[in-house]
């Protein structure tokens, strides 16, 4: 469960919508009424959503898998990437690069490349360079860093996104869908939310409802990660336990032996008695 309730979304300025005029139809069971030509968003139905997509994420980040968050928007940029980096999930603020998740391979090699760039400019050969050269290298290495640091330890497919604006973020939402990657999503009331697999009903433009939203999504991937750390913690010792048990009984059947070999003799040596008298 999250720790959101209806009075903070309410001062966060959650339960606006856009206008009349520019809704979607699919939103309507979330819409609560409308007041001077602008929905109201029911943000009771928010805290429910809110709720399982915070337990349905927590669950994929305990199983160490990674969660991408997407938000390109102005307002939401420092928002995600300060609140994101401290749980170490992978970001996209600028400009989504096409076919990112479609086209993964080449997206890595990108990434490689721009490996590859800061390695020569820490090496040795780098003082060898002539200044035309170390000019073009810094350059192609900034918008490489720009575009693609912050999913450099994206090593593969994420098993799972997080948009703040599914239509600024159309082309990223089409490409989860077509991977069949679950997508968490805040939407607003002129967004479909049938496209995303967790919709949240909010205001995707304040930036106060923004924050709250992300930085829950946050605290459930943060208890998925400690949880997934007791677990391994857990583990290690029972493993340590198994092992003493089986030395035990080992070292009881060592001592048992020489006892059999003696019986043994014992019994022999009754049954040559009577063979020698004859």
């Amino acid at each position: 469960m999250s720790n959101v309730d209806f009075n903070q979304l309410l001062e966060a300025g959650a339960h606006f919508g856009h206008l009349k005029r520019k809704w979607n139809p699919n939103m309507a069971p979330y819409i609560f009424m409308e007041k001077n030509g602008i929905h109201i968003i029911d943000l009771h139905k928010t805290v429910v959503k809110i709720d399982e997509a915070a337990a349905a994420i927590r669950q994929i980040a305990q199983s160490g898998k990674k969660i991408l968050f997407v938000a390109t928007k102005k307002q939401a940029k420092e928002i995600l990437s300060e609140q994101v980096k401290a749980v170490n999930m992978p970001y996209v603020t600028e400009r989504w690069p096409g076919g990112m998740l479609t086209n993964f391979n080449t997206i890595r090699k990108a990434v490689k490349k721009m490996t590859s760039l800061e390695e020569m400019m820490n090496g040795a050969q780098w003082n060898n360079i002539s200044k035309r050269e170390k000019l073009q290298i810094q350059r192609e290495k900034a918008k490489l860093d720009k575009n693609l640091g912050s999913i450099a330890d994206l090593t593969h497919l994420p098993s799972a996104i997080f948009v703040v604006d599914i239509l600024k973020e159309h082309i990223a939402v089409a490409e989860a869908r077509k991977l069949n990657i679950p997508i968490f999503a805040i939407v607003d009331t002129n967004s479909n939310p049938n496209l995303v697999d967790f919709p949240i009903p909010a205001n995707d433009d304040a930036s106060k409802s923004i924050s709250l939203i992300v930085k829950t999504m946050c605290e459930a991937i943060q208890e998925g990660l400690n949880e997934r750390a007791l677990s391994k913690d857990k583990e290690e010792p029972e493993e340590t336990e198994e092992v003493e048990p089986e030395t035990e009984e080992a070292n009881k059947e060592d001592e048992e032996k020489p006892r059999r070999r003696r019986r043994i003799g014992e019994k022999s040596g009754e049954e040559k008695q009577p063979r020698s008298r004859k």
